[in-house]
């Protein structure tokens, strides 16, 4: 079950969020949310780390 939670996000690091979520789009041609991105940017990020 996802959890609604409301964090504060630097303009920068929310244009390259942005970009990311568009390649994404053009690349699937279907609907990408930014939580998605956002989701699966931290994910891949934090794999592997303890």
């Amino acid at each position: 079950m996802a959890s609604r939670i409301t964090i504060m996000l630097d303009d920068e690091l929310v244009k390259k969020l942005r970009v990311k979520q568009s390649k994404l789009i053009q690349e699937s041609n279907k609907a990408i949310s930014f939580s998605y991105v956002v989701n699966e940017t931290l994910k891949s990020t934090l794999k592997g780390t303890k």
